[in-house]
């Protein structure tokens, strides 16, 4: 059995309701899309349904029972689709290539036979036969020319018109095929009585034009899910490093706590914590930033990350499937499969345009009649409106959108988690940033260590980096790093370790032993936080104003302080003075010294009201509360994932804790502040795009669907037309693709 990778959502007396994720195989476009969910929608158990078509991806949420993929696999199938779990990047890219190969060769059967057609039908309109014989000849070589077209080329229209009917959710589809029928019947009623002017070509320009923005549409896809495929890099063997010696093994045979070897210029597989002293990581692959970083022992390695200096050992702390990145791909999955306000709008609109135009073209056929117009033109005027009214470009409209403007995001290091934050990061009002590794280089370097009587610098240092293990804090990594550059050896893990968010660090470098008082307490952090614990700590009046410090307690015994100092991000400044020329309220908090955080407002040309420094976790929550929504929160810390959660949106740097990236519902992949500023740009043009599809493809067929109801309109403009609004909506979402931020 499969299990899918479920959340719990939401808690009842009855059962917890928890989503899951799968893939779906067979999709053909939006319209089956629509009619899985329809179907689904129905079944009990189930509260929330979203089939993506652009990533073939299903959303599902309900009672444990009633989303297991066994439960569901049954009504999916008999619909003719299948379900799978859910598909990991390369699959998909592998899927979409099988796809586009399968697309191409019935697009080149359409062209090459279609051409045929059209230029028979040519010669017939133009009169270029010498006899009315001639004429007739041409005519049947026009429908033999056609055959292929219409039953190989358009036979995916054909099953999928079937399956969604079945489902009771006829779509776009649905009318293709009435479209392309109605031409054939229509075609051969002319033909049988005699007539010349058939209408072939109007079957085959439909199916050729549809096969090719299909075409188009899965090249667009297939773009996105390329970017998507960055997020998880795959590695084929990993080597395990166990009491019997080396194995080499599959990365889904490896198991958290194991440890393994990275050879130099190898790929790290999986995440986890390093073990070496210090080790060099190119985090070009998922960063884009050409230099490599150093990390030190207990330091976090994220796979997809390149050793670029000798071997390296690490212990693993996710399994396959269960990394950062992969996290980041499933987020990327949900968000796809999440219907937006926008999004459920256009679909409404999509589903009820086909029984409306089938309507439309049998009271057109009717009034037509009535009026005494020929059955010729009547039948012609018929099958007019329902070629003008297929729905492609409303289907398109915001999925297409929306799925270019993440690949786009993604592809300039920004990672939308969540879909309602493509549609809220662009209307922000407000927007706070923390200090320490979020509008500061958050490299922090130890400029001065002073010791309490009888311990020297090496001794306070070691303790300190200890303490410091595994820390994914600014303060911690520098630490670490300043006692590996002063050669002072970095001991193993303390037993125990509790973070005070905000505050510091509690440490027990060894369990109690039998009969043992409980071990000594070592505490690490802000100085007035050790005072709460009962350390008299010196004065800090002599404390130089651009440095953060921090002490250092063994029980209630101060031993000693550390100074280090950072400096302002360099991407900082233009970020925060194109956001006030924006007329968006900007705002610093921390809970680093007021006099450091006034200081980094002024140099960011920040009112002194606009900074607030040593506030704790809860207070940077209520002035994130408070501030004009939607408002916009940039943290990096433990401290501040409760901000980041009472924020409208919050956005989690590069290198931030795990706590401060599960609250954000963006993500930075790229070093520096110039995400949020693409993450502001590209949500205000993905918004844009997909309004302005909404428009044109709603105008198009309103005023497309009046004019064939009261004008004759040769179905092979029809074609043209419909053709034409579907490469618009295609084109215009494509445009995302070359759009740049102002700030990078």
């Amino acid at each position: 059995m499969t299990s899918p990778a479920t959340l719990p959502t939401e808690l009842s007396e009855a059962e917890p309701v928890t989503e899951a994720l799968y893939s779906l195989e067979g999709m053909w476009c939006s319209g089956c899309a629509l009619a899985i969910e329809h179907r689904l929608n129905g079944l009990p158990g189930i509260s929330r349904v979203g089939v993506d078509y652009a990533s073939a991806t299903l959303l599902v949420a309900g009672e444990s029972e009633a989303i297991r993929r066994e439960a569901l696999s049954g009504a999916v199938a008999r619909l003719g689709y299948r379900l799978c779990s859910l598909e990991r990047a390369a699959d998909a890219e592998a899927r979409l290539d099988g796809e586009s190969h399968r697309l191409a060769g019935r697009l080149i059967v359409a062209a090459v036979f279609g051409m045929w057609t059209m230029l028979a039908s040519l010669l017939i309109y133009v009169g270029a036969m010498p006899e009315p014989r001639l004429e007739r000849i041409l005519a049947w070589a026009s429908g033999a020319f056609a055959l292929p077209v219409i039953g190989y080329a358009g036979l995916p229209f054909y099953v999928a018109a079937w399956r969604t009917s079945r489902a009771g959710w006829p779509g776009m589809d649905a009318l293709v095929s009435l479209g392309v029928l109605a031409a054939l019947g229509v075609s051969v009623w002319l033909l049988w009585r005699g007539a010349t002017e058939v209408y072939f070509d109007t079957a085959v320009m439909l199916i050729l034009l549809l096969l090719a923005g299909r075409w188009i549409e899965t090249l667009a896809r297939y773009r996105g899910l390329r970017a998507l495929r960055a997020l998880v890099p795959a590695a084929e063997r990993v080597q395990v490093l166990r009491q019997a010696g080396e194995a080499w093994v599959a990365p889904t045979e490896v198991e958290r706590g194991d440890h393994i070897c990275v050879a130099a210029g190898d790929m790290v597989p999986l995440d986890g914590e390093l073990l070496d002293d210090a080790a060099r990581l190119d985090l070009s692959p998922l960063t884009g930033e050409s230099r490599s970083q150093g990390a030190t022992r207990g330091d976090r390695v994220v796979a997809g990350a390149r050793n670029r200096g000798e071997a390296l050992s690490m212990r693993v702390t996710a399994r396959a499937g269960e990394c950062r990145m992969d996290r980041l791909y499933r987020d990327m999955q949900r968000a796809q499969a999440t219907k937006t306000r926008q999004r459920a709008l256009t679909e409404r609109f999509a589903a009820w345009l086909s029984p409306l135009a089938l309507a439309l073209a049998l009271v057109t056929l009717g009034v037509s009649f009535a009026f005494e117009v020929p059955v010729d033109e009547a039948m012609v005027r018929a099958l007019s409106v329902l070629v003008v009214a297929c729905p492609c470009a409303v289907g398109l409209a915001v999925p297409l959108a929306s799925l270019a403007g993440t690949a786009r995001a993604l592809e300039r290091g920004v990672v939308f988690r969540d879909p309602s934050a493509m549609e809220t990061a662009g209307n922000v009002r407000s927007v706070a940033f923390d200090k320490t590794g979020t509008m500061t280089l958050g490299k922090l370097a130890v400029t001065a260590v002073k010791t309490a009587r009888g311990l020297s610098v090496r001794e306070v240092l070691g303790l300190a980096a200890r303490l410091e293990w595994g820390s994914e804090h600014p303060v911690g990594r520098a630490i670490r790093q300043h006692a590996l550059e002063e050669g002072v050896p970095l001991a193993e893990a303390p037993w125990r370790v509790e973070e005070r968010p905000g505050r510091g660090r509690m440490a027990w470098l060894v369990p109690p032993h039998d009969g043992d008082v409980q071990p000594m307490r070592l505490s690490i952090g802000h100085p007035e936080w050790l005072v709460e614990l009962g350390v008299a700590v010196p004065s800090n009046g002599n404390d130089d104003p651009t440095c953060t410090r921090v002490d250092i307690a063994q029980g209630r015994r101060w031993i000693g302080t550390l100074w280090l100092a950072d400096m302002p991000d360099a991407s900082a400044a233009p970020l925060v003075e194109s956001l006030r020329r924006e007329g968006i309220d900007v705002a610093l908090i921390s809970g680093d010294r007021a006099p450091l955080v006034h200081r980094l407002g002024r140099d960011l040309g920040l009112a002194e009201t606009a900074c607030f420094g040593g506030r704790r976790p809860e207070q940077k929550l209520a002035l994130v509360a408070a501030l004009p929504r939607p408002s916009l929160y940039i943290g990096d810390g433990i401290n501040d994932a409760p901000a980041l959660a009472a924020a409208t949106l919050g956005i989690s740097p590069l290198g931030a804790s795990t706590q401060a990236t599960d609250a954000a519902a963006i993500h930075l992949l790229c070093p520096g502040l110039g995400g949020v500023r693409v993450a502001i740009d590209t949500a205000r043009g993905t918004q844009r795009v997909m309004k302005q599809n909404l428009v044109l493809s709603m105008l198009y067929n309103g005023f497309a669907l009046t004019l064939a109801m009261w004008m004759p309109i040769p179905p092979q403009v029809a074609v043209l037309a419909m053709a034409l609004s579907s490469v618009s909506v295609i084109g215009n979402a494509a445009r995302l693709a070359f759009r740049h931020s102002d700030i990078s």
